[in-house]
């Protein structure tokens, strides 16, 4: 059985969602406060976290980078009435695994909810890139041991979180090739059908960042217009 923790100062909002989680069959707690969100997913070691950025005491952001500098990789699906692009980067930046915005459907929240714990519960995470431990994947100056997640760049390492390192896994595997957005979300976060959604986007963003000289015109991971994105692996 999944645990989720939900961080939500709405009382109404929380108790809703909590009561359609457990229909779903995951044991669910509450709590209204960061600090306590804080307390309780460090103690309690949920399977996922869903997690308000407007709260009470500590607020969202201040949480998620708590907990990642703690080195804690738990899922965290942000959910705020926070629209706005800049919100958004910031969150994947801090290292959410998704965002969704207030007010939301209930049908695509809980599809979120299962592809997370999909994504973090399926057997052979950690190797499941279909490589070989021995093997190395390398393109230009950046480095790729898919067994152990490790990248390097220019031989140092680069840290990247979890979804990234699958988003470069993922781009990986078609060896060059294009692979469409809605492929990417499929591949790395588990969605069954398109949403609307700049998760890709801002993810790849990341990476270039974290791989490139000059992520604004990048050498490693390119933009094919109207298309997607590929790995230039010459």
């Amino acid at each position: 059985m999944s645990r989720i923790l939900i961080v939500e100062d709405n009382p109404d909002l929380a108790r809703g969602l909590a009561n359609n989680l457990e229909i779903e069959g995951h044991e669910v707690e509450v709590v209204h406060d960061g600090a306590e969100g804080l307390a309780r997913a460090r103690a309690g070691a949920p399977s996922l976290v869903i997690l308000d950025l407007a709260l009470p005491g500590l607020d969202g952001y201040r949480v998620l980078s708590s907990l990642r500098a703690d080195g804690d990789n738990v899922p965290v699906l942000i959910l705020t009435a926070r629209s706005e692009e800049a919100d958004k980067v910031r969150g994947f930046r801090f290292g959410a695994d998704d965002y969704v915005t207030k007010p939301f459907g209930l049908l695509e929240l809980l599809g979120r909810v299962n592809a997370l714990l999909r994504r973090a519960g399926a057997p052979g995470r950690l190797n499941g890139t279909g490589h070989s431990a021995s093997e190395r994947i390398v393109f230009g100056e950046i480095e790729v041991r898919p067994s152990t997640h490790g990248v390097f760049r220019r031989g140092f390492p680069v840290t990247l979180r979890p979804k990234e390192f699958d988003l470069l896994m993922a781009l990986l595997r078609r060896k060059g090739a294009i692979v469409p957005r809605l492929d990417l979300l499929r591949d790395v976060w588990g969605y069954d059908a398109e949403v609307v959604s700049r998760t890709v986007d801002t993810h790849v963003a990341e990476l270039r960042r974290k791989l490139e000289d000059d992520p604004a015109h990048p050498r490693y991971i390119l933009t094919v217009r109207k298309a997607g994105y590929r790995v230039a692996l010459d």
